[in-house]
């Protein structure tokens, strides 16, 4: 195969914007939370870019996309530190069926490692070691996401050449199984393992910055054009209908949550005009390519109200998933891997397919949440009797930002002195 170096420009670009929507979520998470828990909030995707991407070269693309183990993951040690996965025999760089460099793929996905475990970091703001997180991210993407991406995009259990493909075809474009449902069963798991912040459900316990959640949600939405069109892995329809598609199912979810806000609330929030953005992207996911931009609308709507109502069940159930992860990707994504079903142009069953797509979309969302569950559960246990996660109450109480790592977010200088603000 020659290069192609429209398509390889492409592929760069999509590496990059997808990178981007880790600070991307920094800002968002980082406005969620309160101000004394800001920079701890941030760095704890700034961590997950760090862990993620030294771990991803030595044996995460391996796992992902080496010679398949039974079904679940790629041998780790076949292309170890990438050997194998750059040049040929001639010493010429390896090129895919698209006409782009093999070493370009391995950025793009390594993106990809990157945000989901970043995105589990919202369930368990304001009260967990550094150290503790930083550890779970190795672990985490090791022990979850490399095996769930191999098993979706790799030719494992939950791929077209797994035995579930006897039903149809498992169709997950971008990410709806391997990102949003492995992250949204993981930060249920960690939130319930880890325990409730100090005064949940009793004090008051609002976003301290709009603005930066409206920069984070901004920053989301623009990375998710690599995360969606970049998964068509050239520049051709199928990207330019993964963009449409991902602007239209977004805009349909401002509006689906903004109206459950009126109805419900009196109010039209800009936090839930933020998290619809989110669940608008999470849900047209799975869903880019194989749908219509008609289709997009009602799967972005649907999305907008699943996921406002949702957000509201940790306070019916009594789990803390501080910054919403559960409400938003779990079930946004779980409905964009349905909705695949039912609107897919080719075999959905609104499009005359049947009942089968429908059907393993539904089996492999299901495998998907319970092998995170299980596989988080472990580890989070196992964290938990050997180095613990939480801060002290103390450090919780008085500002995770100051007792973690020194510094504060807000300082104000008044009559030449530093005046340290830890805002509630």
């Amino acid at each position: 195969m020659e290069l192609d170096t429209g398509a390889t420009a492409w592929m760069l670009t999509s590496a990059s914007l997808v990178l981007l929507m880790t600070p991307g979520l920094a800002f968002f998470y980082g406005g969620m939370v309160r101000g004394k828990s800001v920079l701890n909030m941030m760095m704890m995707s700034f961590g997950a870019i760090a862990v993620t991407a030294v771990i991803y070269v030595l044996w995460g693309w391996s796992m992902s996309y080496g010679a398949d183990v039974g079904g679940i993951f790629g041998n780790p040690f076949e292309q170890f530190a990438l050997n194998g996965a750059i040049y040929d025999e001639a010493g010429e760089f390896l090129i895919d069926d698209y006409g782009v460099p093999g070493i370009v793929g391995v950025g793009f996905q390594a993106t990809f490692a990157i945000i989901t475990v970043a995105l589990i970091s919202g369930a368990i703001a304001d009260r967990v070691r550094y150290g503790t997180w930083l550890v779970f991210v190795a672990l985490w993407v090791t022990f979850a996401y490399f095996p769930m991406a191999h098993m979706v995009w790799g030719g494992g259990l939950l791929s077209g050449d797994g035995p579930f493909a006897s039903i149809a075809a498992p169709i997950d474009f971008a990410g709806g199984t391997v990102v949003h449902i492995n992250a949204g069963a993981a930060a249920l798991v960690l939130a319930l393992v880890v325990g409730k912040r100090k005064g949940f459900g009793t004090e008051p316990m609002r976003p301290h910055s709009l603005p930066l959640v409206m920069l984070g949600a901004a920053l989301l939405w623009f990375g998710w054009f690599g995360f969606n069109a970049g998964s068509a892995f050239t520049s051709d329809g199928f990207a330019g209908l993964a963009w449409v598609n991902t602007t239209t199912a977004t805009a349909a979810a401002i509006l689906g949550w903004l109206l459950v806000e009126k109805l419900r609330d009196g109010s039209a929030t800009s936090l839930g005009a933020a998290s619809g953005v989110v669940a608008g992207l999470v849900a047209i996911t799975p869903a880019a390519g194989s749908v219509s931009p008609f289709g997009s609308i009602f799967i972005g709507a649907l999305a907008g109200v699943f996921a406002a109502y949702a957000v509201g069940l940790k306070y019916r159930l009594g789990f803390d998933d501080s910054l919403d992860v559960v409400g938003v990707h779990l079930v946004a994504g779980l409905w964009g891997t349905l909705a695949v079903g039912f609107f897919a142009t080719e075999s959905g069953l609104f499009y005359g397919g049947g009942v089968n797509q429908l059907a393993v979309q539904a089996i492999i969302a299901v495998v998907a949440i319970v092998f995170s569950v299980l596989v988080t559960y472990v580890l989070a246990l196992v964290l938990k009797a050997v180095g613990g996660w939480r801060v002290s109450e103390e450090d919780e109480v008085g500002g995770i930002d100051l007792a973690v790592h020194g510094e504060t977010a807000y300082e104000t200088i008044q009559s030449g002195s530093v005046i340290k603000e830890v805002r509630a």
